[in-house]
């Protein structure tokens, strides 16, 4: 719906240019913008015009119109002045209003049908026959990013986000909830994932500096019919979940990207439990204690290499050595051969999406 600062703006604009003073009031006379004080003015029977058959009319020397939604009535507009340039004024008033409305509806509805096709509320047919409708091209290839907030009901974020892409009117934006913030975006042929990843750094750093809102964003992966909108999303809000459980350290997440993160979040819990029953028996990593996984990360992060994690961690090479072995004594598995650090490092991220999936119950 129009709110009442947009039709207060051009009902100022009108009386700069014209001089004549003008009010919107809704069906029931309650004054919605006006350029003129209203309180101790006596506009006659407004219901009654309301109810009758006439689009305009003439009562104790004002203009009265109605302005329509369709083919309801929405509002009374009222132009102070009996005469022809009151008239003639109000008529304009009455266009430009009716012109918003229509603009502002088109505007809600295609909101609203990105919405529901995203959630998969619409039937294949209907998505079709409501883009038509909307002007919405069926086949065009585009993207879903999604921008996770900090703050629940952040609107500063999506003000910025659409002013940021004021100029591209293919593009949709919409809150999905209330922390989250969904950009469908339209791409040229010639964008990739690397074009993408440009846009997603845009926004966090936009929104970090104008916002001041640490976000999150993720993305789905490319696709070329408006149908799909919704897949692409879903890939996104994986995305989205995956990079929290397993890539911490990461603002921007792209599906494409998610690697072996991607699988374990697709693995059943009673799988997971017995996985890490057999490679820990009773013993979860979250036992372990922090200075032991931080000597673990580190050496993965080195790629197995011994001296340099003994470089970076300040140790020598021989209580690094050490601390390795006092791992595999407690654990059965010596990360320092390829094939026992890969099931640790899985192992380890079994364990962080099973925290999370804890979390989440």
């Amino acid at each position: 719906m129009i709110s009442s600062q947009v039709i207060q703006k051009t009902l100022e604009e009108l009386r700069t240019i014209t001089r004549i003073d003008l009010c919107v009031m809704d069906v029931d006379g309650k004054v919605n913008s006006t350029t003129f004080p209203v309180e101790n003015e006596d506009f006659g029977d407004v219901s009654g015009f309301v109810e009758s058959m006439a689009d305009s009319q003439v009562m104790k020397g004002y203009h009265f119109f109605k302005i329509y939604d369709g083919q309801s009535v929405e509002f009374i507009l009222i132009a102070k002045g009996g005469n022809e340039d009151a008239y003639m004024i109000g008529r304009v008033a009455v266009a430009e209003i009716q012109n918003l409305i229509v603009a502002y509806k088109e505007r809600f509805d295609k909101s609203n049908f990105i919405q529901n096709l995203i959630l998969d509320n619409l039937l294949l047919v209907d998505v079709y026959n409501r883009a038509k409708k909307l002007h919405i091209p069926v086949e065009a290839r585009r993207v879903v990013l999604l921008v996770e907030t900090k703050n629940e009901k952040d609107q500063d974020a999506i003000e910025i986000l659409k002013n940021l892409f004021v100029s591209r009117t293919n593009d949709f934006i919409t809150a999905i909830d209330e922390k989250n913030i969904i950009i469908v975006r339209n791409l040229e042929e010639t964008d990739n994932y690397e074009s993408i990843e440009s846009i997603a750094k845009m926004i966090v750093d936009m929104l970090n500096a104008e916002a001041m809102s640490q976000v999150r964003v993720s993305y789905g992966n490319i696709i070329n019919e408006i149908k799909d909108v919704s897949r692409s999303y879903k890939e996104a809000k994986m995305a989205l979940d995956v990079g929290k459980i397993f890539y911490v350290e990461k603002t921007i997440v792209g599906y494409n990207n998610l690697g072996i993160g991607r699988l374990i979040y697709q693995l059943p819990m009673p799988l997971c439990e017995m996985f890490m029953k057999e490679v820990f028996g009773g013993k979860l990593p979250e036992s372990l204690d922090d200075e032991t996984l931080n000597t673990i990360n580190k050496f993965f992060d080195n790629n197995l290499n011994i001296s340099e994690t003994s470089r970076q961690l300040f140790l020598h090479r021989n209580t690094l050595v050490y601390r390795l072995e006092k791992i595999q004594k407690s654990t059965g598995l010596d990360i320092r051969v390829f094939d026992d650090a890969l099931t640790f490092k899985i192992a380890l991220m079994v364990s962080s999406y099973m925290e999370f999936m804890k979390k989440q119950d």
